[in-house]
């Protein structure tokens, strides 16, 4: 599985999205302009000691994302979407893409995609869900649906009085 962030704004979100990432073995694809660095403290601290499990790459722009990764389908994920997420049959190749958290994915770029648009359904008021609880609604679905290939499924207590 894969999760793509589109110009994330937000290191907190970025790291807590890359623990998930790497707890999941789910690739994570950054998009640039990042409004961050890499080496940023918050995002490392979101992310703890899980970065030496995360496959992570990088890309100049939304172009250069699509030319390397043309296998799986995409699903853009937005609140402008008028298909449910759970209303998809994801496959563990498929690219799950969110937008930044202060603009969510251009318009531009729905336009042409809008049919592969999912959302999560909420509150009619709410504006959106913050950007590392939504990726982590729509990636377990998507784990759950491919069966939750290679994780661990089960746990035991280690010791029981």
């Amino acid at each position: 599985m894969n999760i793509v962030l589109y110009q994330p704004e937000i290191p907190q979100n970025t790291g807590n999205i890359a623990r998930t990432c790497a707890a999941t073995n789910t690739t994570l694809h950054l998009i640039e302009p990042l409004g961050f660095s890499l080496d940023d403290k918050h995002l490392k601290r979101a992310g703890l000691d899980y970065w030496h499990l995360l496959d992570i790459r990088r890309y100049p722009d939304y172009a250069s994302f699509l030319k390397e990764n043309s296998d799986g389908s995409y699903y853009y994920c937005t609140t402008k979407a008028s298909r449910i997420y759970t209303d998809v049959s994801y496959a563990a190749n498929d690219y799950l893409i969110f937008g930044p958290e202060t603009r969510g994915l251009p318009e531009a770029m729905l336009q042409n995609v809008y049919g592969d648009s999912i959302r999560i359904p909420m509150e009619e008021e709410a504006r959106s869900l913050n950007l590392s609880n939504a990726v982590a609604v729509v990636l377990y679905e998507a784990l759950r649906q491919t069966g939750f290939s290679g994780l661990k499924k089960h746990g035991q207590l280690s010791s029981v009085r």
